[in-house]
């Protein structure tokens, strides 16, 4: 452990109340102490490690942000409250952002004052983002935006959104695409929860748009050039989802071995399957990473979120299996295989993922 994780890892010690692992399965849905560690985060510049401080940072290099994230997801630390936020919304806002819209939004964001949502799926399009049908029309100093967006995480709750919306519909459809910083409480905006079959506060929301006024002002990046703000926001996202996705199964793996349900040959042989695809992911994580430090391309980077996502899945499957019939009346493990299933779908589908590998990587025509 290097010096600068042995310092984060004794500042977790201190921030942790006395209890926290005895009684994690109640912390971990404590919203107040979420909220408190991602403030305490920020101040102590452990939020974003490679920024500067007064952006929740240390200026410190990749290779010691990612011993920190992982140290901090191996000991299971408080989960941010609004993930979308301080992942995907603040890189973009930091990279694309004007001065004025740097000062006014990002450290709240950083902070947690103020949550954000991604508006990017749509009813029509799904994961196909360069699909998207909502509508933006330029209208003097605003814009006027029509369409629907779905699987909106949390827009119930935030008070802004990055929405991508069409603002050229002649062009291609990787082009002609705006981000825009919207105002949830914009008139014309309806934001309704979809019911949810497990127990989560991730909640998944249907943004309805009539008509909603947005200033120009509030573009984010270049006019037309969405597409490159949100390419950019998701490489955030997919270096969190990657980490966060291996200690899952780390955390899977070892229930599986602690399971006191008879194991036959089959658990064994897809148990020694999962411990050798969970050291895959995580050497292909440190490739991904030193690609990055290099300044090489990285076409690892999409391979991240598509065996991660599937071998979290496979895991949880096999924790039941291993668990014997107990596992019907287990409400944790329940809870796990259910949120297991959506590793699939958040952050761009497996479908979506072996579409990219198949035509960027390999070079395959499109069917």
């Amino acid at each position: 452990m290097t010096g600068i994780v042995a310092e984060f890892s004794a500042w977790l010690t201190d921030f942790l109340p006395g209890d926290y692992y005895d009684r994690y399965r109640d912390y971990r849905w404590d919203l107040t102490l979420r909220r408190d560690y991602q403030r305490a985060c920020f101040e102590a510049g452990w939020l974003q490690p490679t920024w500067p401080r007064e952006h929740g940072g240390r200026s410190l290099g990749l290779r010691d942000a990612m011993e920190i994230r992982l140290e901090g997801a191996l000991r299971s630390a408080p989960k941010l409250p609004n993930i979308a936020g301080p992942n995907v919304a603040a890189p973009a806002i930091r990279q694309f952002g004007t001065p004025e819209q740097i000062d006014r939004l990002l450290v709240p964001l950083l902070r947690g004052d103020e949550w954000w949502a991604l508006g990017m799926s749509e009813p029509e399009a799904g994961s196909d983002f360069a699909g998207l049908r909502t509508r933006a029309e330029r209208d003097g100093d605003r814009f006027r935006v029509n369409g629907r967006k779905i699987w909106t995480t949390q827009a119930h709750l935030s008070r802004w959104c990055t929405l991508y919306a069409r603002t050229d519909p002649a062009a291609p459809k990787h082009r002609g695409i705006s981000c825009l910083i919207l105002d949830l409480e914009s008139p014309g905006v309806s934001t309704e929860p979809i019911r949810m079959a497990s127990i989560s506060d991730e909640t998944f929301c249907e943004v309805l748009l009539d008509d909603v006024e947005v200033p120009v002002a509030n573009l984010l990046g270049p006019y037309n050039g969405g597409w490159q703000v949100a390419l950019a926001s998701l490489q955030h996202e997919r270096q969190m989802i990657w980490v966060m996705n291996w200690v899952e199964i780390q955390r899977g793996l070892d229930s599986i071995q602690r399971a006191d349900g008879q194991k036959g040959e089959d658990v064994y042989t897809e148990l020694g399957s999962l411990l050798a695809d969970a050291e895959a992911l995580r050497a292909t994580g440190y490739r991904a990473l030193y690609n990055e430090l290099a300044g090489r391309p990285s076409p690892e980077a999409d391979i991240l979120k598509l065996l991660g996502s599937v071998t979290l899945q496979r895991v949880w499957e096999l924790s039941a299996a291993a668990a014997g019939p107990g596992s019907a009346s287990d409400p944790d493990l329940l809870f796990e295989r259910q949120d297991a299933l959506a590793a699939t779908i958040y952050g761009g589908t497996s479908e979506i993922q072996r579409n990219i590998i198949a035509e960027r990587l390999l070079g395959l025509p499109k069917g």
